[in-house]
């Protein structure tokens, strides 16, 4: 098989129809291209060009694969820089996933700014739930999740990016709605919209425990999978919720946000997780525009690294 430095050397004589101009051009001697020459006829098992000591002319097989060489060498010069641009982290794949209340706020302002800096890097994002994540990121499904829990194992980085309060989303219609102030007592044996273990372990645990703990008992009437899901039962009036500050974004006409102390600890988190030796170039630009979108955003937090 031949070889990229033949047809260079074919190409150029071809161009040339002169081994003195050619070689001087290769910056090499005449016997050397000669042997290269000679070498690619070889393989090709064709002439390529007719020669007499005053003139050196192709063939017809030799003109037609003077088109064909052409090609080969713009396509490797193509590929080598690919190879160079996805070195770089310009172009390639990402695979993101993220929770559901990740899109209200967060998600959309970092894929904007990442598609202005890095607009050939397609970035392919898919839904899923923290844990649903987790595994994801084990099978190596995913370079980078957005997750409610972070993933505290060796092997894995994990970053805190954001921590906001939760607030309290009430119906227009409620006494909450126009109280002075609101206290977590006030959500006593009212009617409560949560998260379900199932979907959102984190807000789960969080909200109910602190509930619990200041001896506060809402009457449950529906355990649901999202936010958007919880805010469109509240403005239907069936019951009140604790949501993220970032899910205030999304406008429901009879629901009003209100602020209340839930203590100490009781916030909202979203966090990064990645595997720590990823390779993907494009992945760690990504990653820290990831970063200056929250910088710019959010309070900057400490990065934990399991």
């Amino acid at each position: 098989m031949f070889e990229l430095t033949q047809l260079r050397c074919f190409t150029t004589v071809a161009t040339e129809l002169n081994f003195r101009r050619a070689a001087e051009r290769l910056n090499m001697t005449q016997p050397p291209l000669s042997r290269q020459i000679q070498l690619l006829e070889h393989s090709l098992g064709v002439e390529l060009f007719t020669r007499t000591t005053r003139s050196v002319a192709l063939t017809a097989a030799g003109r037609a694969f003077f088109i064909e060489a052409q090609n080969l060498l713009e396509r490797a010069q193509q590929a080598a820089a690919s190879a160079r641009r996805f070195a770089e982290g310009d172009i390639g794949t990402v695979n993101i996933s993220f929770v559901g209340s990740a899109v209200y706020e967060f998600l959309p302002k970092v894929i904007a700014e990442a598609r202005l800096k890095q607009p050939h890097v397609k970035i392919e994002l898919s839904e899923m739930n923290t844990y649903q994540q987790h595994e994801a990121l084990r099978a190596r499904r995913i370079d980078l999740g957005i997750v409610r829990a972070p993933l505290l194992e060796p092997g894995y980085a994990t970053e805190c990016l954001v921590r906001e309060p939760f607030l309290l989303a009430v119906h227009s219609d409620h006494r909450l709605a126009t109280a002075e102030s609101v206290s977590i007592q006030d959500l006593d044996a009212q009617p409560f919209l949560m998260y379900a273990h199932s979907a959102y372990p984190p807000f789960n645990e969080l909200l109910t425990g602190r509930l619990r703990s200041a001896r506060v008992t809402p009457q449950y009437v529906q355990w649901l999978g999202s936010s958007l899901t919880i805010l469109a039962l509240v403005n239907a009036g069936m019951g009140l919720a604790l949501v993220p500050r970032c899910a205030s974004s999304v406008a429901f006409r009879n629901v009003v946000f209100r602020e209340i102390d839930l203590g100490e600890g009781v916030q909202s988190e979203l966090h990064l997780i990645w595997h720590q030796n990823n390779d993907n170039p494009a992945f760690s630009m990504l990653l820290e525009g990831i970063r200056t979108a929250a910088r710019e955003g959010w309070p900057a937090t400490a990065p934990l690294t399991a």
